[in-house]
């Protein structure tokens, strides 16, 4: 099975879109205790918004993800989906501030020039 040029691009906006859910989640977090969740505590976490936000992307990730497999080679497109932790890396930097050590940016490096090399003999 050849993969689609369709394919590659769901999943890519399927990784940027997921790439944003633990920004959102992890703002949430700040609200969020444990005790809560063990007390079934349902509508004091639906009140935190950043806590749906994050979900929902992931939910709405996944609309894109699932059609994109069916675009080509799960060995092609699941790399593809790597992506999405670069894209943590960044949205972390633009909006939580975070800094990009070192060994993160050769880690993205290493994720892009995997991509990058499946793309080119995948």
């Amino acid at each position: 099975m050849a993969t689609h040029w369709w394919g590659i691009v769901l999943v890519a906006v399927s990784s940027v879109i997921a790439g944003l859910g633990p920004t959102f989640l992890k703002r949430g977090s700040d609200e969020f205790e444990l005790k809560d969740l063990l007390r079934l505590k349902i509508k004091k976490m639906l009140k935190n918004k950043n806590l749906i936000k994050g979900a929902a992307l992931y939910f709405l990730a996944t609309f894109f993800f699932v059609p994109g497999l069916r675009g080509g080679e799960i060995s092609v497109l699941y790399p593809v989906a790597s992506s999405t932790y670069v894209w943590v890396c960044v949205f972390s930097k633009i909006f939580l501030k975070e800094k990009i050590n070192l060994m993160k940016a050769f880690g993205i490096g290493l994720i892009v020039f995997g991509i990058s090399f499946l793309g080119m003999f995948g």
